[in-house]
């Protein structure tokens, strides 16, 4: 995957902490007649920062995945491992009349993005499928409620946990980074006359620009990742 050196995710760690915010992945594999299947998933990434004999991990992170225990998923990666997962978040879409009076071919988007590259396997070893299960639980509830799981309980061990170790992670954002600080202003100004006043703070927030109590905007920070 080309990216364009202003648009890329350079940090490891700011694509871990984007992957771990948003609450839907794709994963893809490839089916018995060679198509791509995508199927959105639930997901953690557990970055693990060293060997570990008791659940198998070397030193590597890992996408953890919660699946049913059948299905053409599962088929799939059992023929041929190597998988691909994307996840990424819509800012803001830009209409073309920000850009130009008429010109349909100027809209754009702001957004991040995350794909990996790699390879798929069933959990087998239960004290990973633990780590991986409470983990996805302290994503997605983390308002408690529930007693941690241990590996010695049955439903773990009946449980089917996908793991996707990446081989290639790229990120990708565009954020208003790419924009010089005035035009960047001009930009948000749009944004403000077009969305909701509440949208508009959120979106500002990424752009790294505050509306002020006057309604005037200022540059806060750089937007970057």
């Amino acid at each position: 995957m080309q990216l364009i050196p202003k648009l890329e995710i350079k940090s490891m760690v700011s694509m871990i902490t984007f992957l771990n915010k948003e609450n839907v992945g794709r994963v893809a594999s490839i089916d018995v007649h060679g198509y791509p299947q995508i199927i959105p998933m639930n997901f953690v990434y557990i970055n693990n920062d060293s060997d570990d004999t008791q659940t198998g991990t070397k030193g590597t992170g890992a996408i953890y995945m919660h699946s049913h225990p059948f299905g053409e998923k599962l088929e799939n990666m059992k023929r041929n491992s190597k998988v691909g997962f994307e996840v990424d978040s819509h800012i803001c879409f830009l209409p073309s009349y920000y850009f130009h009076p008429t010109d349909a071919s100027q809209a754009d988007t702001l957004y991040v993005s995350v794909v990996i590259k790699g390879n798929a396997s069933m959990v087998e070893n239960t004290t990973e499928k633990a780590l991986a299960l409470n983990a996805l639980m302290q994503k997605y509830q983390k308002e408690g409620g529930y007693e941690s799981l241990s590996s010695e309980m049955g439903s773990v061990k009946e449980v089917t946990v996908l793991k996707v170790v990446p081989e290639q992670m790229r990120g990708k954002y565009k954020i208003g980074q790419h924009w010089a600080p005035q035009y960047r202003l001009k930009m948000a100004r749009n944004i403000v006359q077009r969305e909701s006043n509440e949208d508009a703070k959120k979106i500002l927030k990424i752009m790294g620009i505050e509306m002020m109590g006057n309604g005037e905007l200022t540059i806060i920070r750089e937007p970057n990742l």
